[in-house]
């Protein structure tokens, strides 16, 4: 009878010991809230008149997710991890990402003390590295990003089918890489995408680098979730840009070969206060490349050559009190003369509270003005085009919204 009682403890204790070295966290954000927005555009509403826009929309200042988070000891220092976890929208109840339904990661890898090597959906080495350090990941949300978020520093898209590289941390110093494989028989180098990048963060001063680079963007980058089209119409940008015309910011340059952005950024704390700084070059080489149906609502030029675009952004936060955080930030975009055009301008600026009524739970207001002038790369006169935002019928837009998001 001892004996059967105590085999039946040891089991228990190593079932006990087994379980410590694996666990899964299910987890989420539910980001909701009330805006107000300016000059949208609509089908056959002439430009340079108003149209105002109230609505309730979800995942502003973070995607409304859920997850699932899991790791397993394997020993001597080896784990296996992995993430899979869907967006979806709070007043409709659809998934986000185009349908998908673990659209915003999906991986799966292993892990030790020199790095972790993982595989699936992801994200790319500029968003993990840069990104952070924009004001649209910190206080301000996607509307608060860069006018189509063209530097994708605010994670507007993923990437299908990677390979990646995280380091372990060095005193500070992290760095890593990506790699999508194209997929397409006979063609290497059709659809692949690659970045690489850098970070530093110890004390005060936090830094980072990180590079792009993406073939056939319409199709592997843009047209990468189930309600894209592979083949036709215009993929680049947002699926859920209503307006008549998708993302006028970069749509011109669809047919491009292919996507580059190099960006970097930093940021200094002193006392209660942030400053930070950013700044990306973005270009559309080859232009022409990739052939992209044209459409009325989706005009496509036909473009020979390369467009590049130039981005800065200088950022403020400021811990007013353990609860309340305040921030400011301006960002100017510039198009360079492409094809005999002129190019094109944006300035924009933000402005954000965010008060915490709890650990999980904050209520904000976040206000984004821009302003557009010179040509759009569709060839037409610029107009105001906010981020994740229909289009504006004018140069102007401004856009306000009051929000609450609770995390589990």
């Amino acid at each position: 009878m001892k004996k059967s009682l105590l085999a039946l403890a040891a089991l228990g204790a190593f079932a006990g010991a087994a379980h410590a070295q694996s666990s899964v966290t299910l987890y989420g954000i539910i980001d909701e809230g009330f805006n107000y927005t300016s000059n949208v555009q609509t089908a056959g509403t002439p430009r340079r008149s108003g149209n105002h826009l109230y609505n309730l929309s979800s995942g502003v200042l973070q995607g409304s997710r859920w997850g699932l988070r899991g790791a397993e000891d394997l020993g001597g220092g080896l784990k296996a991890v992995f993430v899979l976890e869907g967006g979806f929208d709070v007043n409709s109840g659809a998934l986000g990402q185009g349908g998908d339904l673990f659209g915003r990661q999906a991986y799966v890898g292993l892990s030790s003390q020199f790095g972790t090597v993982t595989m699936g959906r992801q994200y790319d080495s500029v968003v993990d590295y840069v990104g952070p350090l924009e004001a649209g990941d910190q206080w301000g949300g996607y509307i608060a990003a860069h006018p189509n978020d063209l530097d994708n520093f605010n994670n507007a898209n993923r990437v299908n089918n990677a390979i990646k590289f995280t380091s372990a941390n060095y005193a500070g110093l992290t760095f890593g890489g990506m790699y999508s494989v194209g997929g397409v028989a006979g063609a290497t180098g059709k659809n692949q995408i690659y970045s690489v990048g850098a970070g530093y963060n110890n004390g005060p001063l936090v830094l980072g680098v990180g590079y792009l680079n993406v073939r056939d963007p319409n199709t592997s980058f843009w047209g990468n979730q189930p309600n894209a089209s592979a083949t036709g119409g215009n993929n680049i940008g947002n699926a859920t840009l209503t307006g008549v015309q998708k993302n006028p910011v970069i749509a011109g340059f669809a047919t491009a070969h292919t996507y580059q952005v190099a960006g970097a950024g930093g940021a200094y704390t002193i006392g209660a206060a942030t400053l930070g700084v950013t700044y990306s070059f973005i270009q559309f080489s080859a232009l022409g490349a990739d052939p992209v149906t044209s459409t009325a609502a989706s005009p496509v030029p036909g473009y020979r050559g390369t467009a590049t675009f130039n981005n800065g952004e200088i950022n403020f936060k400021y811990q007013l009190t353990p609860a309340l955080v305040l921030g400011a930030a301006y960002d100017y975009t510039r198009l360079a003369d492409f094809n005999g055009h002129g190019g094109g301008h944006y300035n924009q600026g933000a402005l954000g509270a965010d008060y915490f009524l709890s650990k999980r739970t904050d209520v904000y207001l976040i206000g984004v003005y821009q302003h557009a002038s010179g040509t759009d790369s569709t060839g037409q006169q610029a107009v105001a085009s906010i981020n994740g935002l229909t289009p504006s019928n004018s140069n102007n837009q401004t856009t306000v919204r009051v929000g609450i998001r609770h995390k589990f």
